[in-house]
């Protein structure tokens, strides 16, 4: 349930973004030379909406291009108390992603948005294993000391725990 030391390191000193793979992709095919080839068909790009996650968008779209891919915009809301909350609080969520892909971008990708109540590491699991995702990029926060408590909350259990590879994109 835990990445290696060395794995651990990579993901939080790497200046560049980090493909975590800890289970390997259920399909692939046999390339050249005997390697395998994994094509990405769901792609799912997490966000909060902080500047944070923002880096990790245009390997998302970067990827859904290149694999002519569908590409799936998720927030995560924490519960409400009042069904009139949760409306309007979803509602707003969506306006938000609807927001991040240009209009000119969303002509030509295959693009969906969807925004979900709970705890966000969970709820980014379900969703990636109910719908078949075969690879999530995510933002992480800071390198520093402090970032252990932070950098294990939502993207480093997602690693752990998750059913496919995660592409996590410092800021």
């Amino acid at each position: 349930m835990v990445l290696g030391s060395v794995a651990d390191r990579v993901m939080r000193r790497a200046p560049c973004p980090v493909l975590t793979i800890c289970k390997a992709p259920p399909e692939s095919t046999e390339g050249d030379e005997g390697h395998h080839v994994h094509h990405l068909n769901r792609i799912l790009y997490c966000t909060d909406f902080s500047e944070n996650s923002e880096p990790a968008l245009n390997y998302a779209i970067s990827a859904t291009e290149e694999y002519d891919a569908e590409l799936t915009l998720l927030h995560i809301l924490e519960e409400t108390s009042s069904a009139a909350q949760k409306d309007q609080a979803i509602a707003r969520a969506t306006l938000q992603l609807d927001k991040l892909i240009p209009s000119e971008e969303r002509g030509r990708l295959k693009i969906k948005t969807v925004v979900r109540m709970g705890k966000p590491y969970q709820e980014i699991i379900q969703f990636a294993e109910a719908e078949q995702i075969d690879m999530v990029a995510m933002g992480v926060s800071g390198r520093g000391a402090l970032d252990r408590a932070v950098f294990g909350s939502t993207t480093y259990r997602v690693i752990q725990l998750g059913p496919c590879p995660v592409l996590a994109v410092h800021a």
